[in-house]
């Protein structure tokens, strides 16, 4: 009976099917300095598969997702009543990623159906739509999850790129991560994600740091660690520039 039930599991779909993922990225911290305009981040995987591994017959799909720090944003609806703008409803974002790209080395539509990536949460419009995204209140909510998509989308941090994803060899990929000037600092998450046949079959996760050092890191520790000094030499540098131009510039 054992014999039976250890043969019936090595020839198994299961066991004949099974692949792991091993990923690494060209760079695990990024610094910034004065001069940083952005940069990008190479994501290189394999397929790992066993001796008993059947081969797929369509090949594999990567998507990999890239999260930045999470934040806390607040998208508020705007009225023009006259001459102001009036605030009416909102909708908080307790945690929301402040980055967040997705590359595939497909179109999303035909490596997943989409009930299948809305459950999954692959591609950006999947995450931004998921239940906890957000505090769900049913079709209230999603004017708020669309504005906040366009918002990031509008300043680079929101965005998809559909064969970004490219295939060296029919085991081994790459992806190339931009990081624009705009993105804060902190820790960015990296999920790859393969599938075969509209089917997840592994996940592997790394991360990646953003670090200021040098006169921005000093600055920003002094913003952080001492608010109330930092305020109030940046108010006296202020008033200082405005006397000696006002000096300067003086008509007698």
């Amino acid at each position: 009976m054992r014999m039976a039930l250890a043969l019936l599991l090595f020839f198994s779909p299961a066991a004949a099917l099974a692949e792991a993922l091993i990923t690494t990225l060209s760079s695990h911290r990024v610094l910034i300095t004065s001069n940083y305009t952005g940069t990008s981040i190479a994501v290189f995987g394999a397929v790992e598969r066993d001796a008993q591994t059947v081969a797929r017959a369509t090949g594999y799909d990567v998507v990999v997702t890239v999260r930045g720090p999470r934040q806390s944003i607040v998208v508020r609806e705007k009225e023009r009543r006259g001459l102001v703008w009036l605030n009416r409803e909102q909708q908080k974002f307790p945690d929301a990623p402040s980055y967040l790209s997705v590359f595939t080395s497909r179109p999303l539509d035909e490596i997943a159906s989409e009930p299948a990536r809305l459950r999954q949460k692959i591609g950006v419009n999947a995450i931004v739509h998921a239940a906890d995204f957000t505090n769900d209140r049913g079709t209230a909510d999603e004017p708020f999850r669309e504005a906040l998509y366009r918002l990031k989308s509008r300043d680079g941090l929101y965005f998809e790129k559909e064969r970004g994803v490219t295939f060296l060899t029919p085991n081994i990929f790459t992806a190339q991560v931009p990081v624009p000037a705009s993105a804060p600092t902190g820790t960015y998450d990296v999920e790859v994600a393969l599938l075969a046949e509209t089917v997840v079959l592994a996940r592997s996760h790394t991360n990646f740091e953003l670090v200021k050092i040098g006169f921005e890191q000093q600055v920003g520790e002094a913003a952080r660690d001492a608010s109330l000094t930092y305020g109030l030499a940046t108010a006296l540098i202020a008033l200082g520039f405005g006397w000696l131009a006002s000096t300067i510039f003086r008509r007698d």
